[in-house]
């Protein structure tokens, strides 16, 4: 990540971590487009049809987008759904099938290992394309995931090699709760 990537990530997430403490003290959002989105999907002030998939839309503007949802095995598919829109609507077309890949088996195995909310962060490069793209993958677990070697017959374990073995780079970082599996991609010029 260069300097400038490294900057806007970190002031544009500081941003989005105090829009999560709104979110947490209050229960909802007001996302500039959409109006409030409630955190908790059995709310009467829901809006749309996707709000009953997504927890909390935290912020889909500018550089960076995060959604959050909940522990549910529909939340691989809505997950897919909004990051592939996402970087549609950003112009990145072009890492948007190993995106959604991954983004799928990090969700995936938040809900396999891990229980409470799972969030996605997208972090878009300076200038659009010709930089790195950032996507998290959080979850209320602390314990940071593990690699392991897959047998032939086994039918899971091969998720984070997958990860490892198609991004850039990749790693964990932790949080308040939980933890964070990132990975980065090179955006092609």
């Amino acid at each position: 990540m260069g300097e400038c990537d490294t900057r806007r990530y970190e002031r544009e997430c500081s941003a989005l971590y105090a829009v999560r403490a709104t979110v947490r003290q209050f229960g909802r959002y007001r996302h500039p487009n959409i109006g409030y989105v409630p955190i908790n999907p059995l709310k009467q002030d829901m809006v749309g049809s996707l709000a009953w998939e997504v927890i909390g839309v935290i912020d889909t503007e500018g550089d960076c987008a995060e959604w959050t949802f909940p522990a549910d095995p529909g939340a691989v598919r809505t997950a897919r759904s909004v990051v592939r829109g996402q970087l549609n609507g950003w112009g990145l077309d072009g890492v948007g099938d190993i995106t959604v890949l991954l983004v799928s088996e990090l969700v995936t195995n938040a809900l396999r290992h891990a229980a409470g909310p799972i969030g996605v962060l997208l972090v878009r490069p300076c200038g659009g394309v010709g930089g790195v793209l950032r996507v998290e993958v959080s979850d209320t677990l602390p314990d940071p995931p593990r690699e392991r070697v897959a047998r032939p017959e086994d039918e899971s374990g091969r998720g984070l090699q997958l990860v490892a073995s198609s991004s850039r780079r990749w790693g964990t970082r932790p949080r308040d709760p939980g933890k964070a599996v990132w990975f980065e991609l090179a955006v092609p010029e």
